[in-house]
């Protein structure tokens, strides 16, 4: 495991020195230290991101070139598939299965990008009819720049991913700041892009605390883009910080996600939906479908269910065999999930299950999954993120009182419905203000679509061609074609 930062195609460590334990959350043991990236060394690794897009070979390479290497890159991640998976429940916490998973997911990402990256040579630029015949008009698009990419904890290494795969087979080079909470498999990555002789300068990887390494990232006069993912009141620094040089900015940030299940749903796939959308990675997902919206006719039964079922899940570590709910992230994190059900129990809900630590398990952040019911739709936990395995279930009367509950907040980053009726679940994913929507489902994800918000769940799309797009700038080229003189000043 690596315990210093990756600049300019080097290993260093920090300038001023500093080290950072990390926490195995399931044991709450410190089982390796992480190097205190500061101010210094985001300017070290920013120059040095600036020299190899002003001077290198990287943006001047044809996208198969580019592609070459991130498919190496693809290569490698396969090829450590499990040591990384391992890496990641030791320092995330989630169960071995959904980790592996990732790693997939991962390497799938690297190689979706470099297929974009080929097809940039096939179409390097567009032709765009004008009304003046002696005027001719090409549209390309070129590698924006520098970028400064902020990723969270909550999915190591596939979040990389998302931002590192289209920058770079965009041609952009790169700062990337991890979370400091879950920093292992993205130094890994940094010895991935050794191995595969990524020009020094393309990937730069530093660690720290957001104070000291993220703040004077996005605040970098030499950056030009900044990309995020993360908290909305991060996300709102970012952006206010981008405001100084009117950098380009890309936000992707939290949801409280509604789930609308209509009576006509089968029952049981309507429980095993609701539970992955919010027990999945202990809950700690950007779009977990946190709000669950049951037509009063079908509430008691699938409330019942989903109870019995949520008993059920077996809680461990994430590396023992069978696990489905792994420690959450870290002791933070852990004591807000807990104030926040407090918070609920406070405001009149009721624990219809879970709400506290597991029996047996006395070390460790593990918490039961938890069903919350009978709270009002002013109260805190209804409107705010818990980012956790807690899940909030209201009845609703109709479809456009359940739309109107639905819509009901200043998130909009997902949503779901289930109903056996095509075109009454088609009326309502039209109707929900949110950028991504599941019908009889409720979080697959996929490289191919686009990914990203409305209202404050973020700016901007990730994934697919959006997401490669993020990373271009669009050049108009005019020309003047005609033997004609102008004639304007001169007849």
């Amino acid at each position: 495991m690596q315990d210093k930062l990756f600049i300019d195609g080097k290993w260093c460590a920090p300038a001023k020195g500093g080290m950072l334990d990390v926490i195995d959350p399931a044991t709450e043991a410190v089982f390796h230290k992480i190097p205190a990236a500061t101010a210094d060394d985001v300017d070290l690794a920013v120059k040095a991101a600036r020299k190899a897009f002003d001077a290198g070979p990287w943006p001047r390479m044809t996208g198969a070139e580019r592609a070459s290497y991130l498919r190496r890159m693809a290569e490698k991640i396969r090829e450590k598939k499990d040591f990384l998976a391992r890496m990641e429940v030791r320092d995330n916490g989630k169960p071995l299965p959904e980790a592996a998973w990732d790693m997939d997911d991962v390497a799938g990402c690297f190689d979706f990008y470099a297929g974009l990256a080929e097809e940039q040579d096939q179409k390097p630029q567009e032709v765009i009819p004008l009304g003046d015949a002696r005027f001719s008009c090409k549209v390309v698009k070129e590698p924006l720049g520098v970028v400064g990419a902020i990723t969270p904890w909550n999915y190591p290494l596939l979040m990389v991913a998302w931002k590192v795969a289209p920058a770079l087979a965009a041609g952009c080079t790169m700062v990337l700041k991890p979370s400091e909470l879950a920093s292992l498999t993205t130094l890994e990555l940094g010895v991935i892009a050794e191995e595969v002789g990524l020009p020094a300068g393309v990937l730069n990887i530093l660690t720290g605390l957001g104070v000291d390494a993220g703040q004077p990232l996005t605040e970098h006069p030499l950056v030009d883009k900044l990309a995020f993912t993360g908290s909305v009141a991060t996300g709102r620094k970012v952006m206010i910080a981008g405001a100084q040089d009117i950098k380009n900015v890309s936000l992707e940030l939290g949801g409280k996600s509604p789930f609308v299940v209509f009576a006509d749903s089968d029952i049981e796939q309507a429980v095993e939906w609701i539970m992955f959308g919010i027990f999945w990675n202990q809950g700690q997902v950007c779009s977990a479908t946190s709000r669950v919206l049951i037509e009063e006719s079908a509430y008691p039964k699938i409330l019942a269910r989903l109870c019995e079922e949520a008993a059920k899940i077996k809680i461990g570590n994430g590396l023992d065999d069978g696990t489905l709910l792994g420690p959450i992230v870290s002791k933070g994190q852990y004591d807000k999930i807990l104030a926040a059900i407090e918070r609920g129990k406070a405001e009149g809900a009721t624990v219809a299950s879970g709400g506290k630590r597991p029996a047996g398990l006395n070390t460790g952040y593990f918490l039961e999954p938890t069903v919350l019911t009978d709270m009002s739709e002013e109260s805190w936990v209804w409107k705010e993120e818990i980012f956790g395995p807690v899940v909030c279930v209201k009845p609703f009367k109709d479809e456009a009182d359940a739309i109107r509950m639905a819509n009901d907040s200043r998130f909009g980053l997902a949503a779901a419905v289930m109903s056996k009726d095509k075109a009454r679940a088609e009326r309502v994913a039209r109707a929900f203000r949110a950028g991504i929507v599941w019908v009889n489902c409720s979080q697959p994800t996929f490289t191919d679509a686009p990914w990203g918000g409305y209202k404050q769940s973020g700016i901007g799309r990730e994934l697919g061609r959006w997401g490669f797009e993020n990373y271009l700038e669009t050049k108009q080229i005019t020309g003047f074609d005609s033997d004609e003189p102008w004639g304007w000043y001169i007849k």
